[in-house]
């Protein structure tokens, strides 16, 4: 097995321990997550990539009439199952980077607060090319990831290429357990989606992540690459 295999699989075990505390401490989606599925028109499929408890799959839901939940943790897929619908809801477990799912069938989808937990840059870009991959020609996505421009880290916003950092989640009885991100510098983020089968519709550093909403390429664009 690789090294960056085990990488993922540490970052999946992360979020098999603290999945419950994690879970009790979301549950709010993310205005901006409200704010683009609200300016979606009604879709048949949505897809929350890294849903974690469910939180955005249920603001998906106001927007598709059925939803897509895919995480590597199969306990914060637990979570969501107590939280969730199963007349709308399908939950997944899978990997970002290698989606279970058919070309072109997904119309509106949520990827928020789970690239950055990728532990390669190769593994970033291969999720990207697959969410790509499952947008439906007229589908639309909404991605973040934690940033240099956050107040929390003394960096350089300007950089050209982020940093590897582990942070640390305290359990109720006082035990930490640390978790792998990397913490993309704006232009990295940019440089990674343009790399990427995405194109970008738009982009913003707001509240220290990065956002972007994008589309799947075209496929003469993607052929022309």
């Amino acid at each position: 097995m690789g090294s960056d295999d085990h990488d993922a699989r540490s970052v999946r075990e992360t979020y098999e321990t603290i999945a419950s505390h994690f879970s009790e401490t979301r549950a709010h989606p993310w205005p901006e997550v409200t704010e683009f599925v609200e300016a979606a028109t009604q879709v048949d499929l949505g897809l929350d990539l890294g849903c974690g408890n469910g939180r955005h799959a249920a603001v998906l839901h106001e927007r598709a009439d059925q939803v897509l939940a895919l995480d590597a943790s199969r306990n914060l897929l637990r979570e969501a199952r107590e939280k969730l619908d199963p007349t709308w809801v399908r939950l997944l477990q899978g990997d970002a980077a290698r989606l279970p799912l058919a070309d072109d069938c997904v119309d509106l989808a949520v990827y928020v607060a789970t690239l950055h937990h990728l532990p390669s840059r190769e593994r970033r870009r291969e999720s990207l090319d697959e969410l790509a991959r499952v947008l439906s020609p007229e589908g639309e996505a909404l991605v973040s990831a934690w940033s240099t421009a956050h107040d929390r880290f003394d960096a350089d916003a300007e950089a050209e290429t982020g940093f590897d950092t582990e942070i640390d989640w305290t359990l109720p009885g006082g035990e930490t357990v640390a978790r792998f991100y990397h913490i993309y510098a704006p232009a990295e983020f940019e440089a990674d989606l343009a790399a990427s089968d995405c194109r970008v519709i738009e982009f913003e550093v707001s509240s220290g992540n990065c956002y972007a909403r994008i589309s799947g390429k075209s496929r003469d664009e993607a052929g022309a690459l």
